[in-house]
């Protein structure tokens, strides 16, 4: 198994490569460190569904549909992983994104484990600066003082509209603390979560902007 994760890390840094820096392989690499950490908190997981679902998570990310060409199934079955193992990889996957909060059910104790480490890594110190490099790849305004965060959406509507990386805080980041799973992703949470509170109350005093989303 150690060989299979070797070789699938290694087609995969030449794809995240590709990716702009908020989902780049260093990404990757620090969930898999959240992702180790909490599964110490819970030795009954599986760590081969879980490494191979994140160093796979993102590939299949339709934000980056025209980058990569291959698909995490793909993937899996050029190294060599067998059916069953596969199957359960892309299920874990499939419970990461949120989709504007239209999330899948978690049905694996791994799902649990890799979501919330990668939700992990979209708050706190490391979630802002991601925040803002997708938003300057794309090309998205800093904050705007005419855009009010949308409350409950479809997956369609989340996806559709490129609104300011500070109203992103409000579509979804804030939530995150609330929505993790293991009691070690809320703890980590906790923490991060109160850093971009503290960031947001700065930015306020700053620029005179009510970062609430309105």
């Amino acid at each position: 198994m150690e060989t299979i994760v070797a070789n699938v890390t290694e087609r995969v840094i030449e794809i995240y490569r590709q990716f702009d820096a908020s989902h780049d392989f260093n990404h990757i690499l620090r969930v898999m460190k959240n992702a180790e950490d909490i599964a110490r908190t819970l030795p009954e997981a599986n760590l081969s569904i879980i490494r191979l679902a994140v160093l796979l998570h993102d590939i299949d990310d339709p934000k980056y549909n025209s980058v990569s060409n291959v698909s995490a199934r793909e993937l899996l079955h050029t190294a060599g992983v067998e059916d069953e193992l596969a199957i359960q990889v892309l299920e874990t996957i499939n419970s990461v994104s949120f989709n504007g909060g239209n999330e899948e059910e978690i049905v694996s104790i791994e799902g649990a484990i890799v979501r919330d480490a990668d939700r992990l890594d979209a708050i706190g110190a490391i979630g802002i600066a991601r925040t803002f490099a997708f938003g300057g790849a794309r090309g998205r305004k800093l904050y705007d003082t005419d855009e009010i965060a949308r409350g409950k959406m479809s997956e369609e509507e989340y996806r559709s509209k490129d609104t300011a990386s500070v109203t992103h805080f409000y579509e979804k980041l804030l939530l995150l603390k609330n929505l993790m799973v293991t009691e070690e992703g809320k703890r980590l949470a906790e923490e991060r979560h109160a850093f971009m509170i503290s960031f947001l109350e700065q930015l306020k005093a700053e620029t005179g902007f009510d970062a609430n989303g309105k």
